[in-house]
């Protein structure tokens, strides 16, 4: 019987994330792959994961997850609302105690530096807390 800690089989999330990458095949795909570049290029020791059917990033509790919509690709920061956003990247679930969220369109300019200072934030937020 396997233990309540072990992972269940099948793929690995990063693959999964690349399939959701691919399978778009549009300019969502290519934002998201551009968004999970930036977020683990800012801590290389976040970890993937696939949780409630899509990616998310977590480290020491989770950091946010990524869905794609039609007309939008949203980060959602678990605990945005604890963090510190100077470059006022979030624009969605502002009325959320807990959460906070980006909604990038189609044409929106991606401010790297200020997400990555971001999920660092949201990283070492999670750090203090565990």
């Amino acid at each position: 019987m396997p233990s309540r800690s072990a992972k269940p089989a099948g793929p690995a999330p990063s693959t999964l994330i690349d399939e959701r990458i691919a399978t778009l095949g549009d300019w969502r795909g290519a934002l998201l792959g551009r968004l999970r570049a930036l977020i683990l290029e800012a801590r290389p020791d976040i970890e993937e994961d696939w949780k409630w059917s899509g990616p998310c990033w977590t480290h020491a509790g989770l950091i946010c997850t990524g869905e794609t919509y039609q007309r939008h690709v949203k980060l959602t920061f678990a605990h945005g609302a604890s963090l510190p956003d100077p470059s006022g990247l979030f624009n969605s679930s502002l009325d959320g105690r807990v959460r906070r969220a980006i909604d990038f369109a189609q044409d929106a300019v991606v401010d790297g530096p200020a997400l990555q200072a971001l999920i660092r934030a949201a990283a070492d937020y999670n750090a203090g807390k565990a």
